[in-house]
């Protein structure tokens, strides 16, 4: 078997003596360092010799290493290859943000602790290994004689299909990273007005702000995990026996703040018999919003966006129509596929991940439905059409109002917060205890058991993820305990999967949350609870 080419680290420092220490922690068969003593030097090697990891240290003269790095970022020949910032100081967030977005994968502290350093550079060093082997088998597959030509083609369609996977790949990454970078800005930004603002209302509007900003952080995590479980077949759907009509209104008001921004015109068609299907009303009223969400995006300010319902046999049929930038005829038949934006440009680059239209397929089929999209051309506007099959018979629930029960108003409440993150803790405590309830904080598990023990709360909101100890293992422990048989323990987690839920049932937990949790939800749930001895 052909020998493996050599693998190519650049070291960048303007000291002989970093360099020389460096050399001797990575040294290994197969790795040849390429030292240099300056951002110049660098990229003349870079130029020379395909690099699979370059360690660049931030302080040097002339071209420091964010410098270096940017530069790197422009060329195409080095705009790929990984980098390491190594520093003598902890560098403040803004310097981190700039690392960050010269293209760094990670910094390094000086003095360098050698099986972090040897550890990341394994990674690295093996990733370049699979790639040359890659290259390889490739070459390979080209040198194949006459009778092989039919493998080969095919190998080159998945090759194709491949590349084409990595692109779009790329081009999700690239725009996840977008949409992450868009609301960290305003959230930044808030925070040091909070620091000065002087005036209640200048606060009060700060705060507004980074609610939304978070919001739209956590709707990019939540579509992102709830087309993870879709794909892998972990999703289950809560059905029951819902009204269209219903749906439909929910969709509309939690869609109503995007069409506002775009100063559209909604007009909303609703039958006037009542259609019932046995669905998950959660998954279809996301749906519904996601196709209006999307139609207030690509429509230009001041469009018009329509939704109907009717009934066509045994369907309910859904139609959301807008005057917006209308889909190309060659970008029908893809625009569920996965990762798919049909308009890339900067002006509409609040256009999301690319992952909602296929996310609302999914869950339609999962519903038994079907969804099509129809336009007559560019700048000619669209129309998303969801057929669901209607609930068998004529299955008018007893007992059914549109009128909405008045919420319960939660009574104060004795809360434990359980969680190793001292920040998250403080700041849920300090939430909960402003709307009256008596808190404490425990950061780990040990230290829950002694405070549960004196404090005898009602709740205790409990982080899985503890250090030592898990969440489970202090579930099970006070479930053990006959003292605490009427303690009420929510898992308060960022997992939260169907697997994840049956996990924390099992281990004794009476319900389970996913970070970060809404206020309102917590209250509804204090409001809920039963009373001790009920």
């Amino acid at each position: 078997m052909t020998k493996p080419a050599p693998v190519h680290f650049l070291l960048v420092d303007d000291l002989e003596e970093n360099l020389i220490a460096l050399d001797a922690l990575l040294r290994r068969d197969g790795l040849v360092l390429l030292k240099a003593r300056s951002g110049r030097e660098a990229l003349e090697l870079l130029l020379a010799h395909e690099v699979a990891l370059a360690l660049i240290d931030v302080q040097m003269p002339e071209m420091d290493g964010f410098e270096l790095a940017e530069l790197m970022r422009g060329t195409e020949r080095t705009r790929r290859v990984p980098i390491i910032f190594l520093t003598a100081g902890n560098p403040d967030q803004q310097r981190r943000f700039r690392g960050y977005e010269a293209g760094a994968v990670d910094f390094l502290n000086k003095p360098i602790e050698p099986h972090t350093l040897r550890s990341k550079a394994d990674v690295f060093f093996e990733l370049w290994r699979e790639r040359q082997e890659v290259a390889r088998q490739r070459d390979e597959l080209k040198a194949a004689t006459a009778e092989n030509v039919r493998l080969l083609a095919e190998a080159r369609r998945a090759a194709d299909a491949l590349r084409e996977a990595d692109r779009r790949k790329d081009e999700f990454l690239a725009t996840l990273a977008h949409e992450l970078r868009n609301p960290l800005a305003p959230l930044r930004n808030g925070l040091q007005i909070l620091g000065l603002a002087r005036s209640p209302e200048t606060a009060t509007r700060a705060r507004a702000m980074m609610e939304r900003q978070l919001g739209h952080m956590v709707r990019l995590v939540d579509d992102l995990l709830d087309i993870s479980r879709v794909t892998s077949g972990k999703m289950r759907l809560r059905r029951e026996l819902v009204e269209i009509r219903s749906v439909v209104e929910s969709a509309v008001e939690a869609s109503r703040p995007a069409i506002e921004t775009g100063r559209h015109a909604l007009a909303v068609k609703l039958p006037d018999e009542r259609l019932w299907l046995r669905a998950d009303p959660t998954r279809l009223a996301q749906v519904i919003g996601n196709l209006l969400t999307n139609a207030a995006k690509y429509t230009p300010d001041g469009g018009r966006v329509d939704v109907s319902v009717e009934r066509e046999g045994g369907h309910t049929v859904v139609r959301v129509t807008d005057t917006g930038v209308g889909i190309p005829a060659d970008m029908l038949p893809r625009v569920f596929d996965l990762f798919t934006q049909v308009d890339r440009h900067l002006e509409r680059a609040q256009g999301g991940l690319g992952i909602g239209l296929a996310l609302v397929k999914r869950l339609v089929e999962m519903h038994g439905g079907a969804i099509t999209a129809e336009s007559p051309g560019p700048d000619r506007g669209s129309t998303f059409v969801v057929r669901l099959p209607l609930a068998a018979g004529d299955p008018v629930p007893q007992g059914v109002s549109n009128v909405p029960a008045e919420a319960p108003v939660a009574r104060a409440r004795r809360v434990l917060v359980v969680d190793d993150n001292a920040d998250a803790a403080e700041s849920l405590s300090e939430l909960l205890a402003l709307s009256g309830h008596t808190t404490q904080t425990a950061l780990g598990g040990p230290e829950a058991l002694s405070v549960i023990a004196k404090l005898r709360p009602d709740l205790v909101l409990l982080d899985i993820g503890l250090p030592g100890m898990s969440g489970y293992e202090v579930a099970r422990a006070l479930r053990a305990d006959p003292s605490c048989s009427e303690l009420i323990l929510v898992a308060l987690t960022g997992w939260g999967s169907e697997e994840d839920r049956r996990r924390s049932a099992e281990a004794g937990f009476d319900y389970h949350l996913t970070k970060p949790v809404e206020r309102e939800q917590l209250e509804g749930l204090l409001a809920n609870l039963p009373r001790r001895g009920a």
